[in-house]
């Protein structure tokens, strides 16, 4: 019995489980084009087994007016409506609808700020850099924004039971959103891999945590049997409605931008779901006239999870090169990404590229970031290590605007902030120079005798420095 967008059909069915958009949506393959209303639960294609996206013959320049959206969204940001206080559903426009609006499962998700990034803009010899802070979302990361579309469309369905695996923040994402759903959520992570703030968010909401004794990827694959035999409902990135609702944060940004489309927008690269997502709202705005140019959309990932960088390579983007993953930065340590094939289109329709980076220039980068007042998470910090070597190989001119896509919040992995400044990380051997950069970065606590004199001693020590 398949999953409509139309009505309730109760509990998840087993094997035979699919899901379908809103009636004007269909679901696309992106390796043969075929299309059709529903899908199953594994989200593949029934023709030749490869991902599926979704479209809408709504969302072309002949069935929408770019202006009359633009004054719409606007006009919905002074509105106390649900719908209108989410930053995903305030563009539900270009989303996938849920039949009925008390469906629709959100925590007021999106609305996340552009800040400028002077002291990195020194740093890089960019003037014009952004950050755009999706660590700023409910549970702390960019999930939220494709979760809240995933979540509705299963509550809609009348799933009992929903499932992620996950390296950290989408299992706390998934299990908030089922939470306020009232569905339960099953969640499945590399035992030993995953920061304590992620997993504890995870449990506080609920969640039936499993630890398994693999990686990220064996979590994953070990999702897709379960699926085709268990009762439960995938939220992963596979899933495309999670991808549809990632597309806000590229359409969010640009209305931040009051349209003038960046020069360059830079993205963490991990399963490669919202490099994806943000390239498809890229191309998605061209085409309706939203914008008039396309940023360079580029993935940078761990010179240690740098699978779509091997790919990209010593394949030409034509067969998946699997590495072995291992990075400090967990949210990208994966070896086997599932959307690796939607990220080489968007990357090259957006004339971008990918780069990795090393455990030193992330540790740098994150530190440097945090000296700004805003801090993110250590997966965040490759985009500004990438900046850096994209500026030295000329690929990033030092005139051309610039944003960075910070993923997920600093409390995300406190172990690696207090690791870093105690100069525990990185574990990798530093050279002179590298020892010295760091130094200057590094901000261990002092422990003091309680007395006035210690205190304005250290004080005076530090004006110092």
């Amino acid at each position: 019995m398949p999953l409509s967008a139309a009505s309730d059909l109760g509990s998840n069915q087993q094997t035979s489980q699919s899901a379908a958009a809103d009636a004007s949506c269909m679901f696309r393959c992106i390796g043969c084009d075929a299309t059709a209303p529903t899908a199953a639960q594994d989200f593949r294609c029934a023709h030749c087994g490869n991902l599926l996206e979704i479209t809408s013959p709504a969302w072309t320049s002949s069935a929408v007016q770019a202006d009359i959206l633009k004054s719409t969204w606007r006009a919905r940001r002074s509105s106390n409506e649900a719908l209108d206080l989410s930053g995903v559903w305030r563009y539900r426009e270009l989303l996938p609808n849920p039949a009925l609006a008390q469906h629709v499962v959100t925590l007021r998700e999106g609305n996340t700020p552009l800040y400028e990034l002077p002291r990195c803009a020194r740093l890089t010899g960019v003037p014009r850099l952004f950050a755009k802070h999706q660590g700023l979302n409910p549970t702390g990361s960019f999930k939220d924004t494709g979760m809240t579309v995933a979540a509705t469309f299963a509550r809609q369905a009348g799933c009992n039971w929903v499932a992620c695996a996950s390296t950290g923040n989408t299992s706390a994402s998934m299990a908030a959103y089922a939470a306020r759903a009232g569905m339960r959520s099953l969640v499945l992570v590399p035992e030993g891999k995953i920061s304590w703030s992620k997993l504890s968010q995870a449990l506080d909401y609920g969640a039936l945590t499993c630890q398994l004794r693999t990686d990220f990827d064996g979590c994953l694959q070990l999702l897709q049997q379960l699926v085709k035999r268990a009762p439960v409902y995938q939220l992963n990135s596979i899933n495309p409605f999670r991808l549809e609702g990632q597309k806000t944060q590229a359409i969010e940004l640009l209305e931040q931008l009051d349209w003038q489309p960046p020069d360059h927008i830079i993205v963490p690269g991990g399963n490669l779901g919202n490099s994806s997502a943000i390239g498809k709202a890229l191309l998605e705005m061209l085409e309706i006239g939203l914008i008039s140019s396309l940023p360079k959309l580029s993935v940078i990932q761990a010179e240690g999870a740098n699978a779509l960088v091997r790919t990209v390579r010593e394949t030409d983007g034509k067969r998946l090169i699997k590495v072995q993953p291992e990075t400090r930065a967990t949210a990208i340590r994966i070896g086997n990404p599932a959307s690796w094939e939607k990220a080489v289109k968007v990357i090259r329709a957006t004339g971008g590229t990918c780069e990795e980076v090393s455990e030193f220039e992330i540790a740098q980068a994150k530190a440097e970031i945090g000296a700004e007042g805003i801090g993110c998470e250590p997966a965040s910090a490759v985009t500004l290590a990438g900046l850096k070597k994209f500026v030295r190989q000329g690929f990033v001119q030092r005139e051309e605007r610039v944003v960075l896509i910070l993923t997920g919040n600093l409390l995300k992995d406190p172990d690696f902030t207090m690791e870093f400044h105690k100069g525990e990380l990185p574990s990798e051997e530093l050279n002179t120079l590298q020892s010295a950069s760091l130094a200057k970065l590094r901000h261990p606590p002092i422990v003091l005798d309680a007395t006035l004199d210690a205190v304005v001693g250290t004080l005076e020590q530090a004006e110092k420095i």
